[in-house]
């Protein structure tokens, strides 16, 4: 088997895909199934993102190249053996090449989703695995009463138990400390929007200069000013799978971005002859690359100085967290979940659920007015 990637010249409905993954025999032919599936399930199915695309090519190649070493077909559904050939390739991955399970279910992933695509077209009479009701944990304590996810699921029969890691996230001292060890004003007001929003670490990178103002000037009072994160309104934001929503950034932190362009920001936009979208900027007055690895960069070597191991997608739980529970302490009128998941920009509360299990780890010293916290001491540019 072999796994190209398309150039430019891989043209869909007048589209140019560069980047697209496209599967062949080892005669070089196209493996006709499989980019079937490709061009349904990443051009005209749910994925939104093309970074989906190298992670789907690589669990359709590295299956069929399983098949293919041991002799088996793909279409083999009625083998009149206990383990199909889904299964089999499980337990490849995880007994032979003993992947990662996470890594295991990704793919294993992909190859489901294959196969409920084969037999939609008729490929296939019958789909090589089943579904079985599982146990979902429930959470305990004093958010138990906006947890959901206790009782059974239908769950993929193939897909190994799943033991799930708890997003890890900052305590307030932890914060504290992850600013002063940051001097550089640019970076830090980086780290303190990831902490403050819950935004991805694309979104901080692409956070248009536009959607800042002087909330006070604007006679803004409300303590959190709604802003639109629109990837279609010409400013250049990114968000996953580019679907526009509403956040919420409280107004003194809004006025302290305000004042870090005014008094900050321009320093490094006039090293660049060209006048740029983003908020941020490198040091070279140009926008940070597309998926922000350099701003991931930053926060590691941040943490590092501070004695805390910390990354982008660390800000965000940490503002989730703390969002959530102090929701919950005042009693707020929305629903705190529904408010996270939105701000999140997650497609399902389900995603949003996994903070549940972290609030008990905080103290009640700890839970209480997150954003006056974070505002307090440090506001500084």
């Amino acid at each position: 088997m072999e796994l190209v990637c398309s150039t430019e010249d891989l043209v869909i409905a007048g589209r140019p895909y560069p980047g697209f993954p496209i599967l062949l025999w080892d005669t070089l032919e196209s493996c006709v199934p499989a980019n079937d599936f490709f061009r349904h399930y990443l051009l005209r199915g749910a994925i939104g993102s093309r970074k989906s695309w190298p992670s789907t090519g690589r669990a359709l190649y590295d299956f069929f190249s399983f098949l293919q070493a041991h002799d088996l077909d793909w279409r083999d559904v009625d083998r009149g053996e206990a383990k199909s050939v889904v299964a089999a390739y499980r337990d490849y991955c995880l007994v032979e090449c003993k992947l990662a399970l996470s890594t295991t279910r990704q793919r294993l992933h992909y190859v489901c989703k294959f196969y409920e695509y084969s037999k939609q077209q008729g490929w296939v009479s019958r789909l090589p695995f089943g579904y079985e009701e599982r146990m979902v944990k429930r959470v305990t304590g004093f958010l138990a009463h906006v947890d959901a996810s206790g009782g059974k699921a239908m769950v993929n029969d193939i897909m190994p138990r799943k033991h799930q890691a708890l997003p890890k996230f900052l305590s307030m001292d932890e914060i504290k400390a992850l600013l002063a060890a940051q001097e550089n004003p640019h970076h830090r007001m980086m780290i303190r929007l990831g902490l403050q929003t819950g935004l991805r670490r694309e979104e901080i990178a692409s956070f248009p200069l536009a959607y800042i103002f002087d909330p006070d000037k604007a006679g803004r009072r409300e303590r959190n000013i709604r802003i639109r994160l629109d990837p279609f309104d010409g400013h250049g934001m990114r968000t996953k799978g580019s679907k526009p929503r509403d956040i919420y950034i409280s107004r003194r932190f809004l006025a302290d971005l305000h004042r870090y362009v005014v008094q900050v920001r321009g320093e490094r936009a006039s090293l660049s002859r060209t006048k740029h979208e983003p908020l941020f900027l490198n040091q070279f007055g140009e926008p940070y690359s597309d998926d922000g690895k350099r701003i991931a960069r930053i926060v590691r070597e941040t943490g590092k100085r501070a004695g805390i191991r910390v990354h982008t997608h660390m800000l965000r739980h940490t503002y989730a967290t703390h969002t959530l529970v102090t929701l919950q302490r005042n009693r707020a009128g929305a629903d705190p979940l529904v408010f996270v998941q939105r701000q999140l920009g997650h497609s399902s509360i389900q995603t949003t659920m996994v903070y549940l299990h972290l609030v008990n780890e905080l103290a009640d010293d700890a839970v209480l007015a997150y954003d006056d916290e974070l505002n307090e001491g440090l506001g500084a540019v």
